[in-house]
């Protein structure tokens, strides 16, 4: 847990959510806070498992994950493609077009972008959504009103951020799908009373809601929890994650990302899905640990 990235915090309270579940499940665990600099844990020969909590840079982005497979050490999750192919949201973007996913079209922009504000925009009429290509737990995503200030923000963005992306907004209401093992969980409604899934509202704001069964047809539960698992699949996906959405005005599910590392917070998504399919915090560790040593087990 830990890490260098924008969410080292929420990565330092999921591992510490993680490895109390799993002590309680009477798993010996021993916690640490690694760096690229600092990954004497890896040489600890005691350790059966690596349980990945790290959000973000050097922990969601694939560069972890490469290590502990140089290293032959066996790892819950998503490897090292998978993991870099997700949180490169332009990447996998394209990789949900591919698998004939609907996603909200976008551009990518970046300091060198000097096109006119329409170009730049991609043609977008009203509202836009300007997010960094590569963060995570909405980090510097903006809701801009019209096409200059989603240039203007898109700038400001790239200075602080890297790259980033001009993304189409679609209004609707905004689900998320957790997967474990290859199953789709309850699908979770999230309101918010700022109208917006924000870092605030993901990780401070008590008054955000998360709502089970909102989505009442049948079908469109099973189209939703289908297309989420589409796109796991898609990216190469192991293990869990979470697979985030906008249902728009139509009843079409919109595919804003995959999260293959998502929070294991208190507050966090997964876990929530997992509790209402019956699982407790310390079932849903344990799954994925068995998860990984039996992929582990057939050579993954």
């Amino acid at each position: 847990m830990g890490g260098i990235g924008a969410e080292r915090d929420v990565s330092i309270q999921s591992g510490t959510c993680v490895a109390e579940a799993l002590g309680a499940a009477g798993y010996d665990v021993v916690t640490s806070d690694v760096r690229p600099d600092r990954l004497d844990i890896l040489e600890d020969s005691s350790v059966d498992v690596f349980f990945p909590a790290l959000h973000g840079e050097f922990g969601e982005d694939g560069k972890l994950q490469q290590i502990l497979e140089d290293k032959g050490l066996v790892y819950a999750g998503s490897g090292p493609v998978a993991s870099d192919l997700a949180f490169d949201k332009m990447a996998a973007k394209k990789a949900f077009v591919q698998a004939g996913v609907l996603t909200p079209a976008a551009v990518r922009f970046n300091c060198e972008t000097d096109l006119a504000e329409e170009s730049a925009c991609g043609g977008f009429a009203g509202k836009c959504v300007v997010k960094p290509i590569r963060q995570g737990s909405s980090v510097g995503v903006s809701i801009v009103s019209d096409v200059r200030e989603a240039v203007e923000t898109a700038r400001r963005t790239a200075e602080e951020f890297g790259d980033c992306m001009i993304e189409e907004f679609i209004a609707g209401r905004e689900l998320t799908v957790g997967i474990l093992c290859d199953k789709a969980l309850p699908i979770i409604e999230i309101r918010t009373k700022a109208g917006f899934y924000d870092y605030h509202a993901k990780y401070v704001d008590e008054e955000t809601q998360f709502l089970f069964d909102t989505v009442a047809e049948p079908a469109l539960v099973r189209q939703v929890q289908s297309t989420a698992m589409n796109c796991f699949v898609a990216l190469g996906c192991r293990d869990f994650a979470r697979v985030d959405f906008i249902l728009g005005g139509d009843n079409r599910a919109y595919v804003l990302e995959v999260n293959t590392i998502p929070g294991f917070t208190t507050h966090s998504l997964l876990p929530k899905a997992a509790a209402k399919a019956g699982l407790s915090m310390a079932d849903l560790c344990v799954r994925i640990v068995e998860a990984a040593i039996a992929s582990a087990g057939k050579g993954r």
